[in-house]
């Protein structure tokens, strides 16, 4: 049976105060506190490398009940085979009831388990409806996780004047696949789903650092991932993309790598008041006026208004009316706000990657 008795609460920088009981590792931590109103995927959520410096906020009333599964890699990848990356990312983690017990037949261990062995703080019992209520209303802001009889006071890490994308992004250059076609990949801090599905017979991923001065490079289509934080810190990475829209080659950019191209192209980016983050926003294609369920997980978006007469608006949120994809009007370049790829998710639009792997094998 899981230890439950520390008491804890989380504290906003408004002064509004949430109690619950802690049941992850025993540490104050600050964070954006974000909310995330998927029904499952918590593993998946926890792993991904876009919560980088915040705090998550799960609105499903009953987490845990299925364990976490095992840390497994793919055979000749090194890409783990359930989650979204080798580690967590979250600062902290809040839920409504903690599940002790767990039944899955893919799990190895208690969330928190892995929690602890992450060292990362977690509360339940924390009223999330009220709390959920609060930062619709008030916006995304700040927030300390406190556990009772931890000496220690959480140093703010100040994660918005980072580059958030380049701590998330891998360090070196790694290949997968030994195809014809070769994709470039600049990991702003992806989630390995989307590696997983590019991996291709046919293909050869080249995998770069956000950074990574790729332009003399040999490629035949570019790809640029999800990632953490603020997208106008990524200038590098930005002035490698309008050095790659001068050709011609398939490109194609998911969540961060969507606000990217927009930056890249001379639109602007907005914040907004409390993000998408979960498993149901719905989205419609601008000109079939298809409608799709896609999973989101951002807190930036572009201004579509923005976006200069060679590119167009592909998608837009049915929710409030923001960009969800964007798309140039001649060129093979196009981006979505959405992730297609989503494991623990909806996958109505996974066709999209389907599109993009035909583009580039066809090319």
């Amino acid at each position: 049976m899981e230890k439950k008795s520390a008491k804890g609460y989380l504290l906003l920088e408004d002064g509004t105060r949430y109690e619950g009981k802690s049941f992850g590792f025993p540490k104050n931590k600050i964070g954006e506190v974000v909310v995330n109103t998927a029904m499952v995927g918590y593993p998946e959520s926890l792993t991904d490398p876009s919560y980088m410096g915040q705090i998550l906020v799960q609105t499903f009333p009953m987490i845990g009940n299925y364990g976490m599964p095992p840390c497994d890699s793919v055979p000749n990848t090194g890409l783990s085979r359930y989650l979204e990356s080798d580690k967590m990312w979250v600062q902290g983690y809040i839920v409504s009831d903690y599940s002790e017990h767990y039944s899955h037949w893919n799990a190895e261990s208690s969330l928190a388990q892995c929690l602890i062995n992450e060292k990362v703080p977690a509360l339940y019992g924390v009223d999330t409806r009220a709390l959920t209520k609060h930062i619709r209303e008030k916006g995304v802001m700040k927030g300390s996780i406190v556990i009772e009889g931890v000496a220690e006071s959480a140093e703010d890490e100040h994660f918005e004047d980072r580059n958030l994308v380049a701590e998330a992004s891998c360090k070196e250059v790694i290949s997968y696949g030994e195809g014809a076609k070769r994709i470039l990949f600049i990991d702003c801090g992806t989630k390995h789903n989307i590696l997983r599905r590019l991996i291709h017979p046919d293909v050869t991923l080249i995998r770069v650092p956000a950074e990574y001065d790729f332009t003399s490079m040999e490629y035949d289509a570019l790809f640029v991932s999800n990632g953490p934080g603020n997208p106008e810190k990524c200038t590098h990475t930005i002035a490698n993309i309008q050095k790659a829209f001068k050709d011609d080659k398939p490109c194609f950019g998911v969540c961060m790598g969507h606000q990217l191209f927009a930056l890249a192209v001379g639109a602007s980016i907005k914040k907004l008041q409390y993000g998408h983050h979960g498993h149901n926003q719905p989205v419609q294609e601008m000109d079939s006026k298809k409608c799709y369920i896609t999973s989101q997980n951002h807190c930036y978006c572009v201004a579509g208004e923005s976006l200069p007469s060679d590119w167009k608006e592909w998608f837009v949120n049915l929710n409030d009316g923001t960009n969800a994809g964007i798309r140039h009007i001649n060129k093979p370049f196009f981006s979505t706000q959405f992730h297609p790829e989503c494991c623990g998710g909806p996958t109505d639009t996974l066709f999209l990657f389907d599109q993009f792997l035909r583009a580039v094998i066809n090319k």
